[in-house]
């Protein structure tokens, strides 16, 4: 349910309403919007007594929640989430451009990719250190040694650190060197982790699952927000279809469509959405115009010597001609980049 207070509600008012919330034996949650505060009351809507929120002092209006997933639902809260995170804004009028490679390989690889993707225009780095692979002889990350190398990067050029955290028992260490952790699409459904994200003060970066629709998508974003955090971005990168041509289909109506249902930011990442570096300028142009709040590109110094992903990398040279490109569709939508 939404308890609606009115314009004139009173400090005691709200706190009077989120004891009545808790008594019922629900979870408030306040929301203070530029006009008016909403209280959040989470839990079962048929419990006893739920009728005595509508007299409740200062209270407008009480409303269902239809949609499954409470807290990031639109019917909750109307403004646009905007997520923080050192020189990282996504949403509202601001594009974030979080860059770099999949993996952390070693101090020149990462602090050269740092230099050039701001010289570019990015406001993020990101970097693995823990790589969930398919295969278990694949490269599994630099793990701690990586982290410390991110964060000599943002040392030496201030950007904003994006890392993706694999397991519950990691979010504290990754939290000490990272300034968003990302969940990666193979863990969009670990609830454990998402739980523990949850309870970081880090912003929380939630890739889609190969397989996942859009409701499972945002029930997985609902378990972080439930949990306490409220800076959640979500992140399309493709899901699985018949179609073989490239690595994932990657379904840009993602972006209208989630900013219909949820207040959170979306952002694009057309380099696992394609697989293939010569198609992920036109994605990236493609998905500012769609209305993303942000991009996540791959780049490396040198691709074809990459650990990770570098077929779907860009050099430093394409990725300045894709920022270059991108600037002018944001022009064209009244947004920033970067």
């Amino acid at each position: 349910m939404i308890v609606v207070m009115k314009r004139s509600a009173t400090e005691e008012d709200i706190q009077s309403m989120v004891e009545h919330v808790e008594a019922l034996k629900m979870k408030p949650v306040v929301l203070r919007g530029t006009e008016r505060t909403v209280i959040a009351a989470i839990g079962e809507e048929r419990v006893a007594g739920i009728g005595s929120l509508e007299s409740g002092p200062g209270v407008d209006e009480v409303l269902p929640i239809l949609a499954p997933y409470k807290l990031a639902s639109r019917e909750l809260k109307q403004e646009p989430t905007v997520v923080r995170a050192g020189t990282l804004t996504v949403g509202g009028d601001r594009i974030g451009v979080i860059a770099g490679p999949c993996s952390v390989e070693s101090r020149d690889q990462i602090c050269s990719t740092a230099r050039a993707v701001k010289a570019a225009g990015a406001t993020a780095l990101r970097g693995g250190a823990f790589k969930p692979r398919t295969s278990p002889y694949s490269f599994q990350g630099l793990k701690e040694e990586g982290l410390k190398l991110l964060a000599a990067a943002r040392d030496e050029t201030g950007l904003a650190v994006v890392t993706e955290v694999i397991a519950p028992d990691d979010v504290e260490l990754v939290s000490d060197y990272a300034d968003v952790l990302q969940i990666g699409a193979r863990n969009m459904q670990n609830y454990r982790l998402l739980e523990a994200a949850g309870k970081s003060s880090r912003p929380v970066l939630l890739k889609r699952g190969p397989s996942a629709t859009v409701d499972e998508w945002l029930l997985a974003a609902e378990y972080i927000l439930d949990a306490g955090n409220p800076n959640v971005m979500l992140c399309e990168r493709g899901i699985r279809t018949f179609e073989s041509h490239t690595r994932f289909t990657l379904p840009l109506a993602s972006a209208p469509y989630v900013h219909q249902k949820t207040h959170l930011p979306i952002v694009i990442d057309p380099s696992h959405g394609t697989g293939h570096t010569s198609l992920v300028t036109a994605m990236a142009r493609a998905s500012i115009a769609a209305g993303a709040d942000g991009l996540i590109v791959e780049v490396h110094p040198n691709p074809d010597k990459a650990m990770s992903d570098g077929y779907q990398s860009q050099t430093f040279a394409q990725f300045d001609e894709m920022m270059h490109e991108c600037r002018r569709v944001a022009a064209a939508m009244d947004k920033q980049l970067g």
